[in-house]
């Protein structure tokens, strides 16, 4: 039976609590603010209905992972003060279209993008948060840059003005072995500390968006700063992971 507005409010809420609960108790574990961490709200297969509901129950930025998903909702829901992030591969066509309304862009992986999507930002007189995005896990059906290669990127990232670059973004491997998934997350965390040393004035690196709903918890232990969460807070989707993120069952 489908529900009224009022109970996927109180659906969406007591999910929201939930999740961020757990936020905190992870945090609590190894000594971290829980203050420390985003939650990024993913909300992709969700209708523009519904996100108004998830609005109202708190949720103000939304996470999407396809560009014209993204800018369709951007549209519909214009009345509503929403901080866009687009967490999804983009192909260099599309850079226009992001340029106008997201706030936030998480898969910047080649420098042709980054000249593409500054160009076009510059056009629109604005500027956006980056994340840079690694291949953690160096599955060959993942998009994101192998680690080895991040550093010769970043130092190729001033010339970008429109681009403020934030930190660093992965999926982590999908597997029930969280010995994998954390190995993911530590890799990471060591690319962050070379670039906190290493990377060009005027980058940022403090900021590690990796963990989504089934592991976002092992993220958080290893220094996460933004999880993504989707299902935790929305409900099963109704394709499988394989239909939004390359190599993911």
């Amino acid at each position: 039976m489908e529900l009224n507005e009022e109970q996927q409010l109180n659906e969406i809420k007591t999910n929201l609590e939930k999740v961020k609960k757990q936020i905190a108790e992870a945090c609590i574990r190894i000594g971290r603010e829980p203050s420390s961490v985003r939650l990024l709200p993913v909300t992709k297969t969700v209708p523009a209905e519904r996100l108004r509901i998830a609005y109202a129950a708190g949720c103000h930025e939304m996470g999407e992972n396809k560009i014209q998903e993204a800018r369709e909702k951007s549209e519909l829901l214009s009345d509503l003060n929403i901080r866009w992030a687009v967490i999804g591969h983009l192909q260099r066509n599309k850079a226009k279209y992001l340029a106008r309304f997201a706030n936030e862009f998480q898969a910047l992986d080649s420098l042709k993008l980054a000249e593409e999507l500054d160009k076009r930002l510059q056009n629109e007189g604005r500027a956006i948060d980056v994340y840079v995005q690694v291949n953690s896990s160096g599955e060959a059906s993942k998009f994101g840059l192998a680690p080895e290669n991040v550093r010769d990127f970043v130092m190729q990232l001033p010339s970008f003005s429109s681009l403020r670059i934030k930190g660093l973004m992965t999926l982590a491997i999908f597997s029930t072995d969280h010995d994998r998934v954390r190995a993911c997350f530590v890799r990471m965390r060591e690319i962050q500390t070379m670039l906190r040393q290493e990377a060009p004035d005027g980058l940022s690196f403090d900021e590690l968006s990796m963990g989504m709903s089934g592991d976002y918890e092992i993220a958080i232990e290893e220094g996460a700063t933004v999880v993504r969460v989707g299902q935790a807070i929305f409900g099963k989707r109704p394709l499988p992971d394989s239909h939004y993120w390359p190599g993911v069952g």
